[in-house]
C-alpha cells in the first residue's frame, strides 16, 4: 500500500470508509424493503389467490429469489472489478438498485393485471440480487484496501454497519406508512418508501463518485498482474478460501433473517404482537448494531478475526432458544430484549469481522471475484432459503423449538468452518 503523510492522506482510509457506509446503507435500505413488504404487503397484493399461509410463503419465496441472482452478480461485478477496478463497478450496482427499487413502487398488482403482477415482482427482485450480489464486495475492499493493514477490521466494519443501518432505514419507512388506514397502505402507501429510492439514489452516486480507486487495486494494475479470468484464478488458488468464506456466513445469516423477516410474521400472527411494536424493537436494536459492528471490529483487530467469529458462532447457539421463549412471552420488553439479544449482540459478534477475515484469505488480483463469490453463494445457501425455512418448520412441527435448533445447527457449521480456515 503506498505511504500516506500529511493529515488529508491520514484522513483518506476513514473518509472512504464513511463513504462505503453511505452507499452500503443505502443499497441496503432498497433491499430490505423487499423484505417488510414481504411480511405484511405482498401477501395480499400480489398472492391473494393463497391461503394466508401459503401467501405468506410464495411471498418469502419472492424475497428468497434475490439470493439466487447475487452469485452471479458477485461474479460479473468481481469480474470487472478485479480487471478495471472498484470504484466504476459500485457506481454501476448503486444505480442498478436504486433503478429496480422504484420499479417496485411503480409495479401494478394483482387485481390489476392479474398472475403477472407476481411475474414482474419477483424479475424486479432478481434485479435488486444481481445489484446488491456486486454491491458487498466492492465497497468493503475501497474500506478495507485503503485502510493500515492491522486495523483492516475496522475499517472494513464500515460497510458491514451500513447493513443494519439499512435495516434501520427500511424498518423506520414501513414503521411510518404503517400509521395509514389500513386501506391507504395497501392500496398506495406501501410503495412510498421504494419511491423514494430515488432521493436516496442521488445521495448515493454524488458521496461514491468522490471516492478513490482501491491503492491495492492501482498497485495491481500498475505491475501488469490484473487477472485475465478472476473467477478462475479463484477456483484454482483459493478453493479452500472460497468453502470457509461460505459456510462461515451461516452463523450471521440465519438468525438475522429469521429475526429481520420471519419473525416479523411469526410475532403479530402466531404470538398477537403489534407490527409496530415488532418494527419498534427492531428499529432500537438494529440502531444499537450500527455502533457494536465498528466496537466488535476493533476488538477483532486486537485479538484476531477468526477468533472473534467463534466466539460469535457459539454467542448465537447458545442464545437460540432464550431468543424465542421472550418472543413467545408477548411483552414489548421480551420482545426487544430478543432483537437485541440477536439483531444486536448476535448479529455484530458473527458480522463485524467477517469484512477483514475474508478480504485477507485472497489475493488482490482476484480479491473482488473471491470475496463476492464466497459472501454471495453463502448467502444463497444461509440467507435467501431462511424465511422460508423457518416458516415451513413451524408449520410442520408447531413450536418455535424448532427454528432455535435450526439456528444452533448454522452456529456449528459456522464453528466447524473457521477451524478449517487457512491462515493468513
Amino acid at each position: 500500500m503506498t505511504v500516506q503523510t500529511g493529515a488529508g492522506q491520514r484522513l483518506r482510509p476513514l473518509r472512504v470508509a464513511f463513504a462505503s457506509f453511505i452507499g452500503t446503507a443505502i443499497e441496503w435500505y432498497d433491499f430490505f424493503l423487499f423484505g417488510a413488504a414481504a411480511t405484511l404487503v405482498f401477501n395480499t397484493q400480489f398472492f391473494p389467490t393463497l391461503s394466508p399461509l401459503a401467501g405468506t410463503l410464495a411471498a418469502f419465496a419472492a424475497f428468497g429469489v434475490a439470493f439466487v441472482a447475487r452469485p452471479l452478480g458477485g461474479i460479473v461485478f468481481g469480474h470487472f472489478g478485479d480487471r478495471i477496478g472498484r470504484k466504476r463497478m459500485l457506481i454501476i450496482s448503486l444505480m442498478l438498485m436504486g433503478g429496480s427499487t422504484v420499479a417496485i413502487g411503480l409495479l401494478p398488482t394483482h387485481a390489476q393485471i392479474g398472475i403477472a403482477a407476481p411475474l414482474l415482482l419477483v424479475v424486479v427482485r432478481l434485479l435488486q440480487g444481481f445489484a446488491v450480489g456486486g454491491e458487498w464486495g466492492g465497497a468493503v475492499l475501497m474500506a478495507v484496501e485503503h485502510a493500515p493493514p492491522q486495523r483492516r477490521a475496522f475499517y472494513g466494519s464500515f460497510p458491514q454497519a451500513g447493513v443494519p443501518a439499512g435495516l434501520v432505514l427500511s424498518a423506520a419507512a414501513f414503521l411510518a406508512v404503517q400509521q395509514l388506514p389500513k386501506e391507504q397502505l395497501l392500496s398506495w402507501g406501501w410503495r412510498l418508501p421504494f419511491l423514494a429510492s430515488a432521493l436516496l439514489l442521488f445521495v448515493g452516486l454524488y458521496v461514491r463518485s468522490r471516492l478513490e480507486e482501491s491503492p491495492e487495486f492501482e498497485k495491481v494494475s500498475t505491475a501488469g498482474r490484473v487477472s485475465s479470468f478472476p473467477l478462475r484464478d479463484t477456483l484454482r488458488r483459493s478453493p479452500r478460501a472460497v468453502l470457509v468464506g461460505i459456510f462461515t456466513q451461516a452463523a450471521a445469516n440465519i438468525p438475522f433473517y429469521v429475526v429481520t423477516v420471519f419473525v416479523l410474521s411469526y410475532a403479530t400472527t402466531h404470538v398477537g404482537i403489534s407490527r409496530g411494536t415488532v418494527l419498534t424493537c427492531l428499529i432500537i436494536a438494529a440502531l444499537l448494531d450500527i455502533a457494536a459492528v465498528p466496537l466488535v471490529a476493533i476488538l477483532a483487530d486486537r485479538i484476531g478475526r477468526r477468533k472473534v467469529l467463534r466466539i460469535g458462532a457459539i454467542y448465537s447457539a447458545v442464545a437460540a432458544f432464550p431468543f424465542f421463549w421472550l418472543v413467545d412471552t408477548g411483552s414489548t420488553v421480551g420482545v426487544l430484549v430478543s432483537m437485541i439479544l440477536y439483531a444486536t449482540l448476535g448479529h455484530a459478534l458473527t458480522y463485524g469481522a467477517i469484512a477483514g477475515f475474508l478480504s485477507e484469505l485472497f489475493d488482490a488480483n482476484h480479491r473482488y471475484t473471491g470475496v463476492s463469490v464466497a459472501y454471495q453463494v453463502g448467502g444463497l445457501i444461509t440467507s435467501g432459503p431462511a424465511p422460508f425455512i423457518a416458516a415451513a418448520l413451524y408449520a410442520g412441527f408447531s413450536g418455535s423449538w424448532v427454528i432455535a435448533l435450526y439456528i444452533v445447527i448454522a452456529c456449528a457449521v459456522t464453528y466447524v468452518a473457521l477451524l478449517a480456515a487457512p491462515r493468513t
